[in-house]
């Protein structure tokens, strides 16, 4: 598996995540692989979410490219 180098890291910042890690019975090294593959996990299912989201656009748009402005119905249905 390949290794990274990250310098320069801010004390604070260090110093926070080795808490985090020992909160967690888990080596600084261990905390840092997680929190970056959860981070990586994450993107993926936003990057999938948006996909769907724009895939169930188009389809909307193909079976009923006009759509009604809810606003005029809401408004009818309030002052009955």
């Amino acid at each position: 598996m390949p290794d990274v180098l990250i310098r320069d890291v801010p004390k604070r910042v260090l110093d926070e995540l080795k808490k985090q890690a020992k909160r967690r019975g888990r080596s600084l090294q261990q905390e840092l692989r997680d929190i970056l593959q959860e981070r990586t996990d994450y993107q993926e299912r936003m990057r999938d979410f948006a996909r769907q989201a724009t895939e169930i656009r188009e389809r909307i748009a193909r079976y009923a490219p006009v759509q009604t402005d809810s606003t005029k119905l809401i408004r009818e249905d309030r002052e009955r």
